[in-house]
Parts: C-alpha cells; structure tokens; sequence
C-alpha cells in the first residue's frame, strides 16, 4: 500500500469531533447520532483506501457524515405531488385536511383539553360526547359513537350484536378491499357465523326471509363501493330489507365504505348514497369511513339507532379501538364545515379537487407545459391532454370525471422510458407521482394546487431518466 495512503493518514474520530462543523452538528442532533454517523464514514473511507483510494480531508469527511445525518433526519412521510389521477389514493394518505382541521388538531396538540372531562360538572365526561350531537345532526341518526376506521367499526359493531350467532350476508356483497380486508375473515374474527345466501350477482327478499332463524344475530349489508356487479341482477334495496330485519325482529347493518355527508350530484358527480339516506331507510346501524368522501382524518363512524349503540359502546373491544384526542379535534372541524354545504367545495379539499372545472385544469396544463418540456431536455415531448380522473378509495368505481394533464411522451419512441422517467420523478426534491398510460408518462393535475411549487421543482432540475420498468398505478 502506497504509504501517502496509509490507513494511519485517516482522521481520527477526536479530531474530527473537535471542528467546528461537527460541534454545531452536534447541537442539532445530540453527540451520539454524530459519533455514529462519523464512525460510518470513517469505515467507508477505510474501505476506500484499501482499495487504493485517496483520503479527503477533513471538511470533507464531516460534509458526509453531516449529509447522513440531514438524511435521516427527514421524516419517512415525505410530502409529494399527488398528479395520479386519483383523488383520494390509499397509498397517498386519502383525503386532505381542511385548514380548519389542521389547526384544531394543532391546538389539541399543543395544549391539555377537555377529552373526557365535563366541564360543567367537574367530573368524567365521555370522548364521544365531543361529536355525538355533530353526527346525528348531519346523519339523522339517533346516536353515534366513532372508532380509528371502518374496519374496527364493522369488526366492533359484528362482535357487539352477534358474536357467537349468525351473520346474514348476500353472497354478491362478501367484498374483499385493499390490504387483503375480507368481509368473511373480519366476521370470523368478530365470532359471527357467516351465513351467505342468494348468489353473486342475484339475491331476493325470500333469501333473507328464508335464512332468518332463531339464532339470527343480524342482517349485514355491504355497499359495493370499490366494484359494481351489472347485467343480470338483482339485489334486495336497504329500504325493503329493513322492514323484513324489523318484522323478524333482527338488527340490520348497512356498511356504506366511504360513506358521504353531501350529495355528490351538487358537484357535477354521480350520486353516491349519503349516510342520512340510509339512516332514513330504516338501517338500525350504519357504518363509514372519516378519510374518504367525508375529507377528514382517518376514522369509522358508527350511527344508528340509540340502543345498539349503547351495546356498542359497553363492549370492551371499544377502549381498544378508539381514537385519540388529536383526531376527534380534526374530525369535529371536519364536520362543522357541513353545516354551510353552499360553501363545502372552497373549504374541504376533497370537494374542491373532485369540483374542479376541467376548464380550469386545462388552462393550468397549458401553463405548465413549458415548464416541464425545458426541464426534460427534448428527451421527452410534453402535450397538454384530457384525461379521466376517479375518486378513488373505492367510491364510485365506474365513475370518473373529466380532468387534464401532461403527458410525457419519449422522443426516441423507447417503451421503457416512461417508466425511468417516472423513477426520476419520484426523487425529485418533492416527488412527483403519476401514471403511465398509452406508452406515456401522464401527470393528471386535477389535485395540483401548488402550481408555483410544481413549477420551481421541475425548473432546477436535469431529469436523468435512470434505468427502471416501474410504473405507476393510479
């Protein structure tokens, strides 16, 4: 080994623990995290030299473990530009907050509240009691309790009224969801027996008359939110199975999925059932999500008559599935927002995006062109396209509105380069996600708000399409 290279040549970790880059590194990060980090470049070096590399110097040998530390530091939820066409993407996070939501959970956060303390009284108050009133309000329900999401509403609400009885379901709504979510195992777990009847895409009201029995727990209904099932069919209307679960006396539950406080029609959209409708139906319980078309924080919310939520509500599983201080001040903001519904498109961002005139969406595509053809270096050509957004999270599967957005296209006709050129968007500063359709890369920008953001993340940056197969899904 060359002896100018000498392994004895390197730093040593007091002496680069005495400059002065890494005594305010320190200050940031606490000695441990920059002790660690150190020992991580020094070994890189090590290995370096031994294979004949030179030493850097000391300024140098701090900046890496200074980078390393930067990195890690950055939280794993990183923001990002969510251009998939998607509104309301699982693996996005689902809706965005209302500002009025984020700055109640903020407050709740900062400072002790009233969670579970009455303060007219001076005792124990109920975490529920914070959104009851709200919900039946907007619902028409008699009573509501809430839980951390949907699936713990179902599991809680199966395991309440019918553990070790039986479940009544129509086989075409035994739905499977993201994350592998199975209607059957969630009753098996509930410790209901699932009894199927009908078939997959046709069940009558004798089905359900026949199936009711003396060990009948309760009758389920699934909305089919993420699939429709069309053609020859038939399925029994909540209405009518309402009055056969109340004539047999046996509780009906309607599991709406993403479930709606607003109709959908007054946005230019398809009409999705709302949660008051069902209630109005008959259902004794209805379950939905707080992070889909409700716009609020992820929750499942259980409405219905005053005596099954009383059951409800004295099971154990509840403590175990309840929700925090921080998400029930979210979800009431969330909520007052629908007692002003001429206003709900300006203020709750998962209205507003679904709302937005495709008009508008164009004009802005057209903006942004430029923009982004001088950061892709004529590696790609950039057009100004109408495209179809959807809800997502499952809501109104077939349904999809009309939106715009750039589509990246290859000038040298290469099938993988959409795919690099995806890779490289994603490790922009802010990543940009979106998807690939029809042999380009599409950016839908029906949920970009930020377009100043959008534009000065592109402007800087040489976009080296690396090697990569990977698309995006919407």
């Amino acid at each position: 080994m060359d002896a100018k290279f000498s392994l004895r040549d390197i730093p040593s970790m007091d002496q680069l623990l005495k400059s002065a880059s890494i005594v305010g590194a320190m200050q940031r990060f606490g000695r441990p995290a920059v002790t660690d980090a150190l020992r991580a470049a020094l070994a890189a070096i090590r290995d370096e030299v031994r294979q004949g590399g030179r030493i850097p110097t000391e300024d140098a040998i701090a900046d890496a473990a200074l980078a390393r530390l930067d990195a890690d530091a950055h939280s794993t939820l990183r923001p990002l530009f969510n251009l998939t066409g998607t509104v309301l993407h699982t693996n996005l996070g689902r809706a965005i907050l209302a500002d009025a939501a984020v700055e109640a959970a903020t407050a709740a956060m900062r400072e002790a509240v009233a969670l579970e303390f009455d303060l007219e009284s001076g005792t124990r108050g109920e975490r529920d009691d914070h959104l009851r009133a709200l919900v039946c309000e907007l619902t028409g329900a008699e009573d509501a309790t809430v839980v951390n999401n949907n699936a713990a509403a179902v599991l809680l609400v199966l395991n309440s009224l019918a553990a070790g009885r039986e479940a009544i379901v129509s086989r075409g709504e035994l739905i499977e969801i993201g994350g592998a979510f199975r209607m059957p195992d969630i009753m098996a777990r509930a410790g209901v027996r699932l009894v199927e009847i009908g078939t997959t895409n046709r069940t009558h009201a004798r089905d359900y008359s026949n199936a009711i029995g003396p060990d009948t727990g309760l009758i389920l209904k699934v909305h089919t939110s993420n699939y429709r099932i069309e053609g020859f069919t038939c399925e029994v209307e909540a209405r009518d199975l309402a009055a056969i679960a109340g004539g047999k006396g046996v509780p009906l539950v309607n599991d709406l999925g993403s479930g709606t406080l607003a109709d959908l029609a007054r946005f230019g959209m398809a009409h999705e059932p709302t949660v008051r409708e069902a209630v109005g139906e008959g259902a004794d319980i209805v379950t939905f999500s707080g992070d889909k078309l409700l716009g609020g924080p992820q929750a499942g919310f259980i409405v219905g008559r005053r005596t099954w939520i009383e059951k409800i509500n004295g099971n154990p599983m509840k403590r175990a599935l309840r929700v925090d201080k921080i998400r029930l001040a979210a979800l009431e903001a969330t909520l007052r927002l629908y007692r002003d519904p001429d206003r709900l498109s300006q203020r709750l961002p998962t209205m507003r995006l679904l709302a937005r005139p495709p008009a508008e969406i164009e004009a802005q595509a057209q903006r942004l062109a430029p923009v982004v053809q001088r950061a892709l270096k004529g590696a790609f050509t950039v057009s100004v396209v109408a495209c179809e957004s959807q809800i997502g999270s499952g809501a109104l599967p077939l349904a999809t509105v009309p939106s715009a957005g750039l589509a990246m296209t290859p000038a040298d006709g290469s099938g993988s380069a959409p795919g690099r050129l995806a890779a490289a968007l994603r490790h922009l500063q802010k990543p940009v996600i979106g998807r690939i359709e029809r042999g380009s890369l599409l950016l839908d920008l029906r949920c970009l708000e930020d377009e100043a953001g959008f534009a000065a993340n592109f402007t800087p940056v040489y976009i080296e399409a690396k090697d990569s197969t990977e698309a995006e899904e919407p």
